[in-house]
């Protein structure tokens, strides 16, 4: 993570998860473990843990959003998935998220 990495603006978490709704054939990933996924996650997310970012199947024209618990791993996953040619948003974590969770 660069210095200027911490500056970068993201959209709440909210205000993301709107825009992937309204962003045709967008993705959205959650780059936790799959212990952390089974816990809780938002609904319609995928799973790819960010230490399998390199098995991605979607080809580099869909739009991806990301998130993770805190906003640390997915500014990691951001960066990886940018360098593979894939547009992405970085939706942060989860803890302030007081939204439904599916199981």
């Amino acid at each position: 993570m660069g210095l200027f990495d911490l500056f970068a603006r993201r959209p709440g978490l909210a205000e993301g998860l709107e825009a992937w709704k309204s962003t045709p054939g967008a993705a959205l990933l959650d780059v936790r473990t799959p212990e952390e996924f089974r816990s809780g996650h938002i609904p319609g997310a995928e799973n790819l843990p960010l230490d399998r970012l390199d098995s991605i199947q979607a080809p580099t024209e869909t739009p991806l959003f990301v998130y993770c618990h805190s906003g640390a791993r997915s500014a990691q996953a951001r960066r990886m998935l940018e360098h593979a040619g894939y547009a992405v948003t970085d939706l942060g974590g989860l803890m302030g998220y007081r939204g439904p969770l599916e199981r």
